[in-house]
């Protein structure tokens, strides 16, 4: 593997371990370090895995308001034209 290869894929995993980069990636996603822990535990070092599971922590897609919709029981939204 080449030089350029190497610092390419640790700048694309999270290190817990290194204090300076985990500051960084705190930074850079905006969170916790608990917070960068936590995604990290539930779905690995990848940075790109990481930043998807926190926007999703952060964030109600359109298939959760769908749920929560047909849940409460009417099914209807006001966006339907009538």
């Amino acid at each position: 593997m080449t030089d350029r290869q190497d610092s390419s894929k640790s700048t694309d995993r999270i290190d817990l371990n290194d204090k300076a980069a985990c500051e960084s990636w705190a930074k850079k996603l905006n969170v916790t370090h608990e917070q960068m822990r936590e995604a990290v535990g539930a779905v690995g070092d990848s940075a790109s895995d990481v930043e998807l599971h926190l926007k999703g922590v952060r964030s109600t897609s359109n298939d959760e308001r769908v749920e929560k919709a047909l849940r409460s029981g009417d099914g209807s939204s006001s966006d339907k034209p009538r």
